[in-house]
């Protein structure tokens, strides 16, 4: 069953793979394939059953995947050690900057649908 329920996934991964050699567009194939995967489960064109036990897997083993790239960064600490402080200093910044606008969209969220539910209830 599994075998099944990752061929699903990787058919989605494929058709991204196929949008992005047709169009030429820039972002990666795997997002692409994500979209379309989330576009297929919100319209219920898959059923999620068909993937669930496969996705537990992956998100279960998750810290698994990131194994190869903290490796990788073995091979800079030279750099590391040279750039710590723009490094530092972009992680705190990018921080507070996504926070501020995560919230930003949250609050500016709930006010819209506040608005929307008031209009409901007067009419």
């Amino acid at each position: 069953m599994l075998i099944v329920q990752l061929a699903v996934l990787f058919s989605f991964l494929a058709a991204g793979e196929f949008i992005v050699w047709l169009t030429g567009i820039p972002v990666p194939s795997s997002i692409i394939g994500m979209l379309l995967l989330t576009a297929a489960l919100h319209f219920r064109l898959l059923d999620i059953r068909r993937v669930s036990g496969v996705a537990g897997f992956l998100v279960d083993n998750l810290g698994f995947f990131f194994v190869p790239a903290g490796v990788a960064l073995l091979g800079y600490f030279d750099l590391i050690g040279e750039q710590w402080a723009a490094i530092v200093g972009a992680s705190v910044i990018s921080t507070f900057i996504v926070i501020d606008v995560t919230g930003w969209a949250h609050q500016t969220l709930r006010r819209r649908l506040a608005r929307r539910g008031r209009r409901r209830h007067i009419s």
